[in-house]
C-alpha cells in the first residue's frame, strides 16, 4: 500500500505500523530512511496542531544500533520539513529521552531504539509532551496522516536539527537528587556489577553510580551498535552472574539495549526480576505512607509467589494486559504509585515519568545498602516463586500471530490444559507486540505439570502457526 508522501508513494504494510511499543522491525527492512523521513514530517504536522509555540521542538535520542544514526537523522529531516526544531541528545537511554520532554516543554519526543531485540532490528518510539508514551490516538492520527490521511503543507518555517547533548545533565540532576538527600555518595562502598549491553546504558550507569559512592566492576561497557544485547544485557545474565560471584559483590545489574528496564542477580546466581524488585521497592514505600492503598500494579505474567506474598502484607496486586503502556494505564485510572512487568519495567511516578533501568537499579542498590546486608538476604526473606516456564515460538505470518485466538485447535487445548490442573497452576498464551513470537506461560505448583502443559501447547502452537 502506497501512501501520500510529500517526495514521492512510499510503499507501506498493508497491517498498523504501531505496535505496543511504537514501530519495531529489521532495519532497512520494514525501518527505512525514507520510512522515518514521512514519519517525522507528518508526526511534525500532527503534534504541531494547535500548538502556539514559535519554535516547537521535540526531543531525539538513539541507542547504539548502527542503524540509529541512518534513522535519527532521517527523521530529523522529516520534522524539521514540518517546520519543528529537533533537539538531539545523540546515544542515551529512553529514560533520558523522555525525562526531557517532560522538563522542555517540548510537544513530544522520539526514541530510535529496538530495546532488547538483536541489532538487525530498530524501533521508533514517540513520546507525548508529558514524557510518558504518545497516545494511542495520536499515533493513529500520525499513521492515518502517513498513509494519506492529511494535506501535506509547507511551514511558516523550517525547523533547524540542533546537537544538544548538554541537557542530559538535566537528567542527572532529576536522577540523582531524591536519593542524596542525607548523602552525596548514598551508595558509599557497595560494590555492584553492571552489565551494559553494549547500548545506550554506556553513556550514563557507570558515572552515576560512581558518583554516589557504589564500586562498580563494568561489562560490555562499551557503545557497539553490532554487539547490542548479543548474548549480554538483561536477555543473558549467565556472564553477570559469574562476575558477581568471583567479584565479591552484594549484586548484579543487567540493563537492556535502551536502558529502561533492569534484572539483578544476586551473589548466589539468582535472578531478581520485576516482580522482586516490585516487592522491595513497594515495602519500602508502604513502610514510607508513599504508596496508595498499599497498591501495586504488575502483569498477567507475574509470579503467583509474588502475588500472594505482597497480599499477605496487607497489599493490593492488580494485574494488567502485558506491556507497560497497560500498566501505566492502570496506574493511572487507579492513582498507583508503583508498577512494572517481571522484565524488569518499573514505573515509579515518585520519581521519573517513565520506565527507567537506571532509576531502578539505583534505588534496589539503596534498599541494599539501607538493609545492612545483601541481596541474596534480601530474596532469601521475601517469597518463594512458584515454577514458571516461558516458551517463545517464532511466527513469522503476523496476520496468523496476532488472530491466535482464531485457531480454534489452540483454544480447545488450552481450555484442556486448565481443566487438568484447576486450581494448581495457570496458562498464558499470546502474541508478541514487539517481535515475530508467539508466548506460552505455565506456571504451576510443580515443574513436573510446567514442564508437561507447556509442551502440549508448545506442539499445537508449531503444528498450527508454523
Amino acid at each position: 500500500m502506497a501512501n501520500a508522501s510529500p517526495w514521492g508513494n512510499l510503499s507501506l504494510p498493508a497491517g498498523a505500523l504501531f505496535g505496543t511499543d511504537g514501530i519495531r522491525g529489521k532495519a532497512g527492512d520494514l525501518l527505512t530512511a525514507p520510512l522515518a523521513l514521512d514519519l517525522g514530517y507528518w508526526a511534525g504536522l500532527v503534534l504541531t496542531q494547535g500548538n502556539t509555540a514559535d519554535r516547537p521542538v521535540i526531543i531525539l535520542g538513539r541507542d547504539s544500533r548502527t542503524s540509529g544514526t541512518m534513522l535519527g537523522s532521517a527523521i530529523a529531516s522529516g520534522f524539521t520539513a514540518s517546520g519543528v526544531d529537533v533537539w538531539d541528545l545523540g546515544m542515551v537511554p529512553t529514560p533520558v529521552v523522555s525525562t526531557l520532554t517532560h522538563l522542555s516543554g517540548a510537544i513530544g519526543g522520539v526514541m530510535i531504539s529496538a530495546s532488547h531485540n538483536p541489532p538487525v532490528d530498530n524501533g521508533i518510539k514517540f513520546f507525548g509532551p508529558d514524557g510518558g508514551k504518545l497516545a494511542p490516538a495520536l499515533q493513529q492520527e500520525i499513521e492515518a496522516a502517513l498513509r494519506g490521511g492529511m494535506t501535506a503543507q509547507g511551514p511558516n518555517h523550517w525547523g533547524e536539527h540542533l546537537q544538544k547533548p548538554e541537557l542530559v545533565e538535566q537528567y542527572f540532576q532529576a536522577l540523582t537528587k531524591p536519593l542524596t538527600q542525607t548523602s552525596p555518595q548514598p551508595l558509599k562502598g557497595l560494590k555492584v556489577v553492571l552489565d551494559l549491553a553494549y547500548g545506550a546504558a554506556t553513556s550514563t550507569a557507570a558515572p552515576v553510580f560512581t558518583k554516589l559512592g557504589a564500586e562498580i566492576v563494568c561489562l560490555h561497557g562499551e557503545a557497539d551498535g553490532d554487539r547490542i544485547n548479543v548474548n549480554c544485557g538483561s536477555t543473558h545474565l549467565d556472564q553477570l552472574r559469574e562476575a558477581v560471584k568471583t567479584s565479591g559483590a552484594v549484586a548484579g545489574f543487567a540493563f537492556d539495549g535502551d536502558a529502561d528496564r533492569v534484572l539483578a542477580v544476586d551473589a548466589q546466581g539468582r535472578t531478581v526480576d520485576g516482580d522482586y524488585i516490585l516487592y522491595f521497592w513497594g515495602k519500602s514505600l508502604m513502610a514510607a505512607g508513599q504508596l496508595p492503598e498499599n497498591t501495586i500494579v504488575s502483569t498477567v505474567m507475574s509470579n503467583l509467589g509474588f502475588e500472594k506474598a505482597w497480599t499477605g502484607l496487607g497489599g493490593k496486586l492488580i494485574r494488567s494486559a502485558v506491556g507497560d503502556q497497560y500498566v501505566q494505564a492502570d496506574m493511572n485510572s487507579t492513582g498507583a504509585m508503583l508498577g512494572g512487568e517481571q522484565s524488569g519495567h518499573i514505573l515509579c511516578p515518585h520519581y521519573a515519568v517513565s520506565g527507567d533501568g537506571l532509576m531502578t537499579a539505583l534505588h534496589v542498590a539503596l534498599l541494599i545498602q539501607q538493609s545492612g546486608g545483601s541481596l541474596a538476604e534480601m530474596v532469601d526473606s521475601s517469597f518463594q516463586t512458584y515454577p514458571q516456564v516461558l516458551r517463545n515460538v517464532r511466527v513469522e505470518d503476523r496476520t496468523l500471530r496476532l488472530n491466535w485466538k482464531d485457531c480454534a485447535p489452540l483454544q480447545v487445548a488450552i481450555a484442556k490444559a486448565e481443566a487438568e490442573m484447576g486450581d494448581r497452576g495457570r496458562i498464558l498464551v499470546r502474541a508478541s507486540g514487539t517481535e515475530p513470537l508467539m508466548r506460552v506461560m505455565v506456571e504451576a505448583e510443580t515443574m513436573d505439570l510446567v514442564e508437561t502443559w507447556t509442551s502440549y501447547l508448545v506442539e499445537v502452537v508449531e503444528k498450527h502457526f508454523i
